[in-house]
C-alpha cells in the first residue's frame, strides 16, 4: 500500500466547489465529507458550458450577449486629420471594468467579441477544417474510450480502505480525477461510493445526508466497512452517543434501504447495540445482492434477542450470502446457526470461531458449497468424531485454503492423539493455511506432517511435541542407512509461518533453539521467516536479543501475540510482501480470523486478527 503522508500536498478546494457530493477535507477528524454539489456533468447539455465558480453578479443589459447596439463608445478623431476616421481610435464605455472583468461564457458569448462587432473591427474567418490526428474532441481521448469497466478497475487501484490518521487526507488523486472529463468523472465516482468506510458516526450521518438527497448515488455503494469504527473518536460515552442521534438503529436502517445494491457489510462489536431486529431482517431477507456479513465480536444482549426473534423457518430455502463472518459471536444461540447454514449453497467463507455451532449445524451446510476458507477453533459443543467426518467426507471441503481448529488447551481439547491421526492424512492439497493449536499430539504425528508443509505456508502447531520433533519437518532424517532414500527424494517446504505458542515456558529449550543443530533458525530453513511464540517463552527470548540478531532474527509483537521475524539478508529489501490471494489483502502471517471482503486490514479487524490470543 502507497504511504498516505508520501502523497505530494494538494491545493486546497475549499473555496471551489467539487464534483462530487462527498469529498474529503482537512479537519480534525479523518475522511470528512463536507457537503458540496453532485456532479454538473449530470443534467446538463453537451454545447453547454459547465461553470463550477462562483457565479458573478449579472451583467448589465449593455454588456448583456446580443445587445450590441447598447454599447456606448465615443470616435476620438487624429490630430494631424481630424476629419479622418482611418487613423482614429475608440474610447469604451465608462461601464467598461478591464479585461479580467469580462466573464467568458462561450467561444461567440464574450463580450469583449460583442464590442468588437459593434465597431466593425472583427475579421470573420472560415472555420478551420480539422486536422487528422491532432488534438482529440471531448471525449475521444485514448483513455476515455476505455470500457467503464476497465476505467474503474484502474482508478480503484487509487482508493484507499484504510482512513489516514491525524489530518491527512485521503484519496486526493481520486478527487482530481473528478475534474478531468465527463468519462473519468463518472468512473472515478463509482469508485468514491463502491465502498465506504466509517470510521464514526458523523461521517456516517454526512454520507446518510447525501444519499438521501441524491439518491441514485446509493445505488451505486456496493460496501459498508464500519471495521474502523470507533463511537469513543467523538463521544466520552454511550449516552452522548445516542443523544447525537448520528448513528442509530434508525438511520442504519434507512442506509440499507438506500443502498439496495450493497454486496458488503461489515460491522463489529461496538455496532451490536445497533443491529435490531429490522435491521438483521433487511440484511438477511431485504437485500437480494448481498454476498457477505460480518458480525465479528457482536456479543451484546440486545443483539442476540434481536437475532432470535428473526429467526424463523419460514426463511427462503436459500439466501445470497458466500462469505459469513460470527468470530467470537459468543452469545448466539444454536439455533441461529441452525437456520442459517442449510440456506447457503454457494458458501465460500464460514468463520464461526467461538460460537455455539453444532455438529447438526456443520453437517447441514449443503453439499453445493465451495468453502475454502474455514475457522472453527474454540467451538466447544463440537464433536471431534463430527469435525473429522466433515472434512474426510463433505463435498464442500475439497478446496479448502484455510483451516483453523485450534482450542486453547488449558480450558478445551477438540482433537486427541489419535484424531489427528486420523485427519491429516484426509487433508487436501488445496490447504495453505492450518492450526491445530490445542490438539494432543505425538512425534509420530511430524511423518503425517511432512507432505502438508510442501504445499502448506502457515502452521500451528499442537502440545506435546519438542523442538527436535519440529526440527524434522525442515530437513530429511539422517539417524540410519534406510533414510538416504529419503534425503534423494526430498522435497523442500513451503513454510512461512510456523506457531510454537502450544510451547509454554520450559517446554520450548532455548539452549536448542539457538543450538547448531537446530535448523529453524538457520537459513536453509528458508522460506520459513515468522515463528510466533508463548507470552512466557517470547519474554525470555526479548532477554537474549543479541544472540538472536546475530542469528538474522529480530522480535515483533502486537497486543498480546509475540513473534520471532527473520530479517532479509545482507540488508537486502525482503523479496517478498506475504500478501497472497487466499489472505485477502491481508499482509502479516498468522491471521486467526477469516476476512470476508478483499481489503487492507485495519481497525478492530486487524486486533482480532492479529492482536489478541485465541
Amino acid at each position: 500500500m502507497a504511504d498516505e503522508h508520501s502523497r505530494p500536498p494538494t491545493p486546497d478546494r475549499v473555496s471551489r466547489s467539487s464534483f462530487s457530493s462527498i469529498r474529503e477535507n482537512e479537519s480534525i477528524f479523518p475522511q470528512t465529507f463536507s457537503h458540496t454539489k453532485v456532479s454538473s456533468y449530470f443534467g446538463t447539455d453537451a454545447d453547454e458550458a459547465v461553470e463550477d465558480r462562483t457565479p458573478s453578479p449579472s451583467p448589465s443589459p449593455a454588456h448583456s450577449p446580443g445587445a450590441f447596439n447598447m454599447i456606448e463608445t465615443q470616435f476620438q478623431p487624429p490630430i494631424t486629420h481630424p476629419h479622418s476616421k482611418l487613423r482614429g481610435y475608440w474610447t469604451p464605455a465608462d461601464s467598461f471594468k478591464g479585461w479580467k472583468g469580462i466573464q467568458v461564457k462561450g467561444k461567440l458569448a464574450s463580450k469583449s467579441f460583442g464590442d468588437l462587432q459593434v465597431l466593425h473591427q472583427v475579421f470573420f474567418h472560415p472555420p478551420r477544417p480539422a486536422k487528422r490526428g491532432g488534438a482529440n474532441r471531448p471525449g475521444d481521448a485514448a483513455i476515455e474510450r476505455l470500457p467503464v469497466e476497465i476505467l474503474s478497475s484502474i482508478i480503484s487501484l487509487l482508493a484507499l480502505d484504510v482512513p489516514p490518521n491525524g489530518l491527512t487526507r485521503r484519496n486526493v488523486d481520486l478527487m482530481s480525477l473528478l475534474l478531468t472529463s465527463r468519462t473519468l468523472h463518472y468512473a472515478t465516482l463509482s469508485t468514491l461510493y463502491s465502498r465506504i468506510t466509517i470510521p464514526h458516526s458523523r461521517i456516517f450521518q454526512k454520507f446518510l445526508a447525501h444519499v438521501a438527497a441524491h439518491p441514485t448515488l446509493g445505488t451505486i455503494v456496493r460496501r459498508l466497512d464500519f471495521c474502523h469504527f470507533n463511537p469513543a473518536q467523538l463521544f466520552s460515552t454511550a449516552t452522548e452517543r445516542s443523544r447525537a442521534r448520528n448513528l442509530t438503529s434508525e438511520t442504519l436502517l434507512q442506509c440499507l434501504e438506500l443502498t439496495p445494491n450493497l454486496q458488503e457489510f461489515l460491522a463489529q462489536e461496538y455496532l451490536d447495540d445497533d443491529l435490531t431486529a429490522p435491521v438483521l431482517q433487511k440484511l438477511f431477507l431485504g437485500l437480494p445482492r448481498l454476498k457477505a456479513i460480518d458480525f465479528c465480536g457482536c456479543t451484546s444482549s440486545s443483539f442476540k434477542e434481536s437475532f432470535a426473534s428473526i429467526i424463523s423457518p419460514d426463511w427462503p430455502r436459500e439466501l445470497s450470502l458466500r462469505r459469513l463472518s460470527m468470530h467470537k459471536c459468543l452469545t448466539l444461540p444454536s439455533t441461529v446457526l441452525e437456520t442459517i447454514l442449510p440456506r447457503l449453497p454457494r458458501l465460500t467463507h464460514l468463520d464461526v470461531a467461538g460460537t455455539r455451532v453444532t455438529d447438526a449445524a456443520l453437517a447441514s451446510i449443503p453439499t453445493s458449497a465451495r468453502i475454502t476458507h474455514l475457522n472453527l477453533a474454540k467451538c466447544t459443543l463440537l464433536s471431534a468424531r463430527a469435525v473429522i467426518d466433515f472434512l474426510a467426507n463433505h463435498p464442500a471441503v475439497k478446496e479448502l485454503q484455510f483451516l483453523s481448529l485450534a482450542t486453547d488447551a488449558r480450558s478445551n481439547q477438540l482433537l486427541a492423539a489419535e484424531h489427528v491421526s486420523e485427519l491429516l492424512p484426509r487433508l487436501p492439497k488445496t490447504l495453505k493455511s492450518l492450526s491445530l493449536k490445542g490438539s494432543k499430539m505425538e512425534s509420530a504425528h511430524i511423518d503425517l506432517l511432512r507432505p502438508l508443509t510442501k504445499h502448506l505456508e502457515e502452521l500451528a502447531i499442537g502440545r506435546s511435541l519438542t523442538l527436535a520433533d519440529i526440527n524434522r519437518l525442515f530437513h530429511p532424517d539422517d539417524t540410519s542407512e534406510d533414510d538416504v532414500a529419503m534425503q534423494l527424494d526430498w522435497v523442500p517446504h513451503s513454510l512461512r509461518y510456523i506457531d510454537l505458542s502450544d510451547m509454554w515456558g520450559a517446554e520450548l529449550d532455548l539452549v536448542y533453539l539457538f543450538n547448531s543443530g537446530c535448523a529453524i533458525l538457520k537459513s536453509y530453513a528458508e522460506p520459513l521467516e515468522v515463528v510466533e511464540l508463548a507470552e512466557a517463552v517470547f519474554r525470555r527470548v526479548s532477554k537474549s536479543t543479541m544472540a538472536l540478531q546475530r542469528m538474522g532474527w529480530r522480535l515483533s509483537e502486537c497486543g498480546s501475540r509475540g513473534w520471532m521475524v527473520r530479517e532479509p539478508a545482507n540488508g537486502e529489501a525482503r523479496r517478498d510482501d506475504g500478501r497472497r490471494g487466499w489472505k485477502m489483502g491481508a499482509e502479516s502471517w498468522g491471521m486467526r480470523k477469516v476476512p470476508v471482503a478483499r481489503a487492507e486490514v485495519g481497525g478492530m479487524y486487524g486486533s482480532f486478527m492479529f492482536g489478541r490470543k485465541l
